[in-house]
């Protein structure tokens, strides 16, 4: 095992569980459906979550892959996977009441999630930057994840504080047609997604 490939275990494992854990309330919710009211506002907002995450673990593995193995990257990854951890627990409640509605829950929770989500990705942002900076080829990884940065809280972050249920989920919404168009090429034309998330040479041979 290289020493990226323990990092990313133990990083894989704490997003692993922010996962699971959206996972399990979501099961809760539908097994106690006949009893509460589950609406379309918090199984969207676990959607988004999810794919988020999904979509951050991509990048922590193109991104942090040619760095060696440190004690700094590994509390960096633990800040990260955590600030998702919390916020993936908050999206569902832990106790449901019979005539519960989740959208109850959703309202006085959903600020939190999104922008912890922001935070995360805000983290990871610095820490990305920290780590393509004189790298062959990293300022295209460091110009590119600031431009996705740019639009994910051009989206998230009005999705946070708007009071009205349409226009959260038209701005959620469209951040999920994108996630699912990109997963969507990258499973049909993985060759598209190479050029782009290909490492250099110079970084290979660092990795090794």
């Amino acid at each position: 095992m290289s020493a990226f490939e323990f990092f990313f275990s133990f990083y894989g494992l704490l997003l692993g569980l922010s996962v699971a854990v959206i996972a399990t309330g979501l099961a809760t919710a539908i097994q106690h459906r006949k009893k509460i009211r589950i609406g379309w506002l918090t199984p969207l907002l676990a959607l988004f979550v999810g794919l988020d995450i999904a979509s951050f673990w991509d990048s922590a593995w193109v991104s942090f892959r040619h760095l060696s193995f440190s004690y700094g990257l590994l509390v960096a990854g633990l800040v990260i996977a955590l600030v998702y951890f919390i916020a993936a627990s908050l999206v569902f409640p832990h106790d449901l009441d019979d005539g519960q509605s989740l959208d109850d829950h959703f309202w006085a929770n959903r600020r939190v999630v999104l922008l912890l989500t922001v935070a995360a990705n805000i983290i990871a942002c610095l820490v990305m930057l920290l780590a393509n900076l004189g790298r062959e080829g990293g300022m295209l990884h460091i110009v590119t994840y600031a431009t996705n940065l740019t639009l994910y809280a051009a989206l998230v972050v009005p999705a946070a504080f708007t009071p009205g249920p349409r226009v959260f989920g038209a701005l959620i919404g469209v951040h999920i047609v994108i996630y699912l168009l990109i997963a969507g090429i990258s499973a049909a034309r993985p060759d598209l997604m190479v050029d782009a998330y290909r490492e250099t040479p110079a970084a290979d041979a660092a990795a090794r």
